[in-house]
C-alpha cells in the first residue's frame, strides 16, 4: 500500500470516527431533550434524573447535570406555588367566615332595633347599639389586618430603619396596654435582661411597635386574671433581642407548629377567642428586618414569643439604673 492509499484510508477512518462521535453526541442530546420534554409534559413537578449526568464530565454530561439541578429548583418552586394557592384558599375561607360572623350579628342587632323601635327601653337600645358597634370594630380590625398583611407580602411596605432604645419602646408599648391589663387583672411590666446594657436597635420603630402590640394583645387575651405578662429586651453579641412572655393558658404542641401560619389556627380553636392575622403580620415584619419570630410554650403554663433585630451602633452608656417598670397592679 503506497502513501496515497494510506492517506485515503486515514481520511476514511477519520470521517467514520467523526460520524460516530457526532452520532453518539446527537443521541445523547436527543435523550436529554426527550427527558426535558417529558418533564414539561409532567407538569414540571418531579425533578429530572438524566442518565450520564456528571458535573465533572464532558460538556453534555455537565449540561445534563445543570438540567437536573434546574429541574429540581423548578419543582420546588412549583410546589411552593401550590402550597401558596392552598394557603390562600384556606385564608380566604377563614377570613370569609370571620367576616360573615360579625357582619351577620351587626345586621341582626340593627334590624332588631328597627323592628322594635319605640318599644325598647333606652337601656335595651343602648345595649343593642353597643353590641353592633363592637361587631363593627371587630370587622374593621380584621379588614385592616388583611390589608396590612397583603401589603407586607407584596413588599409594598418596607422598613425605614432608625436607631432607637429598646427600653423606651418597651415601656411606651407597656404604658399603652396598661389600662387593658388592669381591667383584666393581669400584671404587665417591661424588664431588661441583666447585663445587656443600654440596647439600641436599628429598625423601623413603627413596625417593631406593631409587632409588640400584636404579641401583647395575644398574650393578654390568653392570660387569666392574676397572671403576668412581661416584655423582655436585651442583646447578645450580634443582635438585639425582644420577647413577650406570659403565664397564660399556653399552646398545645400540635398547634404550636402552625402558630405563625397566615391565619392563626391556635387562636381560632381556642374557646371564646376569634382568629386573626396578628402573628402572621408580626412574623413578616420581623423577617423584613432579617430576624426570626419564634414561639415556645407549655400547655397550661404560658408562652414566650421572641424575636431579634439588627443592633445599632453603640453610644456612651448612661449611669446604671434599674430598668424594670411595673405597669399594672
Amino acid at each position: 500500500m503506497d502513501l496515497f492509499d494510506m492517506a485515503i484510508v486515514a481520511l476514511v477512518s477519520a470521517a467514520v470516527a467523526a460520524l460516530y462521535v457526532s452520532w453518539r453526541a446527537a443521541r445523547r442530546l436527543k435523550r436529554l431533550a426527550d427527558t426535558v420534554d417529558a418533564f414539561a409534559r409532567g407538569g414540571c413537578t418531579n425533578a429530572l434524573r438524566v442518565t450520564g449526568a456528571d458535573a465533572h464530565g464532558d460538556a453534555i454530561d455537565r449540561l445534563a447535570a445543570h438540567v437536573e439541578r434546574m429541574s429540581a429548583r423548578i419543582g420546588e418552586q412549583f410546589a411552593e406555588i401550590e402550597r401558596g394557592v392552598d394557603r390562600r384558599r384556606e385564608l380566604l375561607a377563614n377570613v370569609s367566615h370571620d367576616l360573615r360572623t360579625p357582619l351577620t350579628s351587626m345586621q341582626g342587632y340593627l334590624e332588631l332595633l328597627l323592628l322594635r323601635h319605640g318599644t325598647l327601653s333606652p337601656a335595651e337600645e343602648r345595649n343593642y347599639l353597643e353590641t353592633a358597634v363592637r361587631h363593627g370594630e371587630r370587622l374593621g380590625r380584621l379588614v385592616s389586618d388583611l390589608f396590612e398583611l397583603t401589603q407586607l407580602e407584596a413588599a409594598e411596605a418596607l422598613p425605614h430603619p432608625e436607631a432607637f432604645s429598646l427600653a423606651e419602646l418597651a415601656q411606651d408599648v407597656a404604658q399603652k396596654f396598661a389600662l387593658d391589663a388592669r381591667n383584666r387583672h393581669v400584671e404587665l411590666r417591661a424588664a431588661e435582661r441583666e447585663g445587656s446594657g443600654a440596647v439600641r436597635a436599628l429598625a423601623d420603630i413603627g413596625m417593631v411597635e406593631r409587632v409588640l402590640e400584636n404579641l401583647l394583645d395575644n398574650a393578654l387575651r390568653h392570660t387569666p386574671g392574676g397572671g403576668r405578662v412581661t416584655i423582655e429586651f436585651g442583646a447578645d453579641a450580634q443582635r438585639a433581642r425582644m420577647a413577650v412572655r406570659d403565664t397564660g393558658c399556653g399552646i398545645a404542641p400540635a398547634e404550636l407548629s402552625h402558630i405563625f401560619e397566615r391565619y392563626d389556627r391556635a387562636n381560632r380553636s381556642a374557646p371564646g377567642i376569634q382568629g386573626g392575622l396578628g402573628l402572621a403580620i408580626a412574623q413578616r415584619i420581623v423577617r423584613l428586618h432579617g430576624g426570626e419570630l419564634s414561639a415556645t410554650s407549655v400547655a397550661g403554663a404560658g408562652s414566650c414569643f421572641a424575636f431579634d433585630l439588627p443592633l445599632a451602633a453603640t453610644r456612651p452608656a448612661a449611669s446604671p439604673a434599674l430598668r424594670t417598670q411595673r405597669m399594672s397592679p
